[in-house]
């Protein structure tokens, strides 16, 4: 009994999930306005920049930033930076 009262919950909250994300599509469709469920994804030719480290794409305004006089190596984490720092040293 306890166990169907908690899939129905499940079930519920799943369904409810679901119809406020159509809802809120068709609104935003409605509006001209993103959806609240974006997730901030850049536009397309939006410059990215590569991890020498791991090999990750990412935009560099979120990146870890490391100069040294003229060139400009971008990471996606303190861990990165601090294991290209390592090799390098």
């Amino acid at each position: 009994m306890l166990l169907r009262l908690i899939l129905f919950l499940i079930l519920g909250i799943i369904v409810a999930r679901a119809f406020w994300r159509l809802v809120d599509g068709i609104v935003a469709g409605v509006s001209g306005r993103p959806p609240a469920s974006s997730n901030k994804v850049p536009q397309h030719g939006v410059q990215m920049v590569r991890d020498p480290i791991c090999g990750t794409f990412l935009l560099p305004e979120r990146a870890v930033m490391l100069s040294d006089g003229r060139t400009r190596v971008f990471f996606c984490s303190d861990a990165c930076r601090d294991k290209y720092r390592a090799r390098t040293a």
